[in-house]
């Protein structure tokens, strides 16, 4: 159901389940959330999480889900388990999306910190057209992206968007074709990567509201003493 593959500096998880476009298990969110602690336990300095087969996930398949209370928790906690450790990553986590992004899809997309779509891509949020909810920790990220106007459209009304329209509205950050979000990929990797465990915390801090944070100062002063900016410094200045 998924891949991890560590290239160096960069880990990236696949979702490989064409026969269902993708589309999450109710066993498999245990198996993503091992996959996601091992890739930042790793020497990436970032983490890609990407489909197959040209669609990003179609969702929870819950083709087998048993209709039970106990179960319905059970699903919600373990998914909750994986988008957490998604989101708590040390290292920066990017969504490379193209085709289907749907539901359940959509919740992993937002629990990385950046999204990247190819113009192919579709996005929705249907519950509400299979009669169920939405999990309210992925209603708060999409609140976060994109409002609550554009989150209630999204839904109350279960229909998809293309890519330029998730572009409009902040639900991804970029709308390029594969390649060109592979070479911003590698833009990234070539990057320090303490300097990039410490700015994804500073941006998660500012997010929170934090303006001053004495544990960031420490890390600034270290960076900037460090042996790392010396090195690039040197390198920059010979070319």
């Amino acid at each position: 159901m998924f891949a991890l593959e560590i290239d160096d500096d960069m880990a990236r998880i696949t979702l490989q389940r064409p026969e269902r476009r993708n589309a999450i298990a109710r066993d498999g969110w245990a198996s993503l959330a091992a996959w996601i602690g091992e890739a930042d336990a790793s020497a990436a300095r970032l983490l890609v999480v990407t489909g197959s087969s040209g669609a990003f996930c179609a969702g929870a398949d819950l083709s087998d889900f048993p209709m039970a209370l106990d179960a319905a928790a059970e699903f919600r906690l373990a998914m909750r388990t994986a988008l957490d450790r998604l989101r708590d990553a040390a290292i920066p986590t990017i969504a490379l999306i193209d085709g289907a992004c749907y539901g359940a899809g959509m919740a992993l997309a937002m629990a990385c910190d950046l999204r990247f779509a190819t113009p192919a891509s579709q996005f929705a949020i249907p519950p509400a057209k299979i009669g169920i909810s939405y999990p309210q920790e992925d209603v708060h990220r999409l609140v976060e992206l994109v409002g609550p106007g554009q989150a209630a459209r999204l839904l109350y009304s279960g229909q998809g968007i293309d890519a330029a329209e998730a572009l409009r509205i902040g639900l991804v950050e970029m709308v390029a074709e594969a390649d060109e979000g592979e070479a911003y990929l590698a833009a990234i990797r070539a990057n320090g990567a303490e300097s990039l465990v410490a700015l994804k915390r500073a941006v998660r801090l500012a997010a929170a509201g934090v303006r001053q944070d004495e544990d960031q100062d420490a890390r600034f002063d270290a960076l900037l003493g460090g042996p790392e900016l010396a090195r690039r410094l040197e390198a920059m200045w010979r070319k």
